[in-house]
């Protein structure tokens, strides 16, 4: 299975030239780095959807991932919000 990446509220799926502000205002794409702010190291938690305006757990725009892959993505944001 192929892992998809869409808002869990609407369906819509972000392209590679969609950006999101940080609140250090670096703009960049959040699914290149798995929701982390390149420039001040930033974890978020949330991801807000350009169509549909909602908040959701950033890990929930992931589809088609496995239980496995999803608590290894948890432990590693864990890690990295550690350092």
């Amino acid at each position: 299975m192929k892992i998809e990446i869409k808002c869990p509220k609407c369906s819509w799926k972000p392209t590679s030239e969609k950006l999101w502000q940080c609140t250090c205002n670096h703009i960049w794409n959040t699914f290149d780095t798995c929701a982390q702010c390149p420039k001040c190291k930033k974890i978020w938690e949330d991801t807000s959807c350009p169509k549909c305006e909602r908040w959701s757990k950033h890990l929930a725009w992931y589809s088609n991932l496995d239980n496995i892959l999803t608590k290894e993505l948890e432990k590693l944001n864990e890690y990295i919000s550690l350092k």
